[in-house]
């Protein structure tokens, strides 16, 4: 029977920050997508009243944007938000009752397929269980086995039908190595520019608009902003008065935490990091998402990032990627500089800073070599499709395929 002839039900398990922004597109690309065909399967045009059985249900772990696009969450992304090999074994307890909780509610409504995103301590083992159960699951924005921990790409043959992977390097990665892989595209790949001007932005966040600002991400998780943010705001007082400072809220943050960190330094939370990357000069950035999306900005940046001394030792002899700095990867070579446990101080960052926050051929190269890892993330057929549609039209056709129901 065509699996769009009743209510698709959907679990969907993404674990911090991006992956659940990622997820929130997807379950909107998805949406679309089912009220589109539910239209045409019954003759009507777009626009027509979609019948209730035709819809498509979601439940899972994730955050509020999540929640917004319709998600019903079970597990809530913020308690699983924890970073490093030490500080995942201290939160095992924890983690293992919320996967037990998730595990549970897929039991009693028995999707008929599973969506996991990124978070791969936590999301291998739901695709694990999916598996075991006789459910098809699609692993969304891939575990970086390519980068450390080339062994467990096996977890990824055994466990996961499809994986949708946002770095083009990933797809023969992962088909060398017998996944069925297929690379759809970052899904951040077609941020636009903020709309409002940067005065209207400077009036609306108490910023001088005179000076010139510097965006600073430490990172979506408390621990890793404990570890990061010091040095942060030491680089930004060596900086001085002269600059503005902006951090933008993450949302698995509280600005309180944030607040009770920053103390009486000069810096002003901002609830959006878009325009706050747009409308800076340069940044200083945490590795991870937020790298991306100064590239998608076009915001020069200065790559930062620190962990606990045992996590660096356990993990540093792991690591088989030539760089930290997803910008470096995706373009194969360094276009901005990385700051990495011992080598990240401020007198280091202040440094590198100061050669990208005036003009000059160093300012100038950062700024065509983001320009180029744009056009590497766009993905196949960019003019067409967003890559969180490209990721639908794949679950789709999964979809399709004769699967258990409840």
């Amino acid at each position: 029977m065509h699996r769009y002839n009743a209510r698709v039900r959907i679990l969907i398990s993404a674990g911090e920050a991006s992956g659940e922004m990622y997820g929130a597109q997807l379950i909107e690309a998805l949406r679309r997508r089912f009220r589109l065909t539910a239209e045409l399967r019954s003759g009507g045009q777009p626009g027509t009243v979609v019948p209730a059985q035709s819809e498509i249900e979601f439940f899972g772990a994730g955050g509020d944007r999540m929640r917004a696009a319709g998600c019903d969450i079970v597990v809530d992304a913020k308690d699983l938000a924890v970073v490093g090999i030490s500080e995942i074994v201290s939160h095992l307890p924890k983690i293992y009752r919320l996967f037990h909780k998730l595990i549970a509610e897929a039991d009693k409504r028995r999707p008929d397929l599973a969506i996991v995103i990124d978070s791969p301590a936590f999301n291998w083992r739901v695709a694990r269980q999916m598996r075991k159960r006789g459910i098809s699951v699609v692993y969304y924005v891939c575990p970086q086995f390519w980068a450390w921990r080339q062994g467990r790409v096996r977890l990824l043959r055994k466990y996961v039908n499809k994986a949708l992977v946002i770095f083009p390097f990933e797809e023969k990665f992962y088909r060398d190595r017998g996944v069925h892989a297929t690379f759809v595209g970052h899904p951040l790949a077609d941020l636009s520019l903020p709309s409002a001007d940067r005065a209207a932005y400077a009036a609306a966040n108490n910023l001088d608009a005179a000076k010139p600002w510097v965006t600073l991400m430490p990172g979506s998780r408390r621990k890793e902003v404990r570890m990061n943010l010091p040095a942060i705001l030491e680089s930004a007082s060596r900086l001085g008065v002269g600059y503005e400072f902006l951090l933008p809220v993450a949302p698995t943050l509280d600005r309180s935490f944030l607040e009770s960190l920053i103390g009486q330094h000069p810096v002003h939370l901002v609830s959006d990091a878009l325009p706050a990357l747009a409308y800076s000069r340069a940044g200083i950035i945490a590795s991870g998402t937020a790298t991306v999306e100064a590239a998608m900005m076009g915001t020069p940046f200065v790559m930062v990032y620190r962990v606990s001394p045992l996590t660096y030792l356990l993990g540093r002899s792991r690591v088989k990627a030539p760089h930290f700095a997803m910008v470096n990867l995706i373009a194969g070579k360094e276009i901005v500089p990385e700051l990495v446990q011992h080598d990240f101080t401020s007198e280091k960052v202040v440094a590198r800073l100061k050669e990208i926050l005036s003009d000059g051929p160093v300012r100038e190269r950062m700024i065509e070599g983001l320009a180029e890892v744009r056009t590497l993330l766009r993905g196949p057929d960019s003019e067409a499709l967003h890559p969180a549609q490209r990721a639908a039209e794949e679950i789709a056709a999964l979809l399709r395929t004769p699967m258990r129901r409840s």
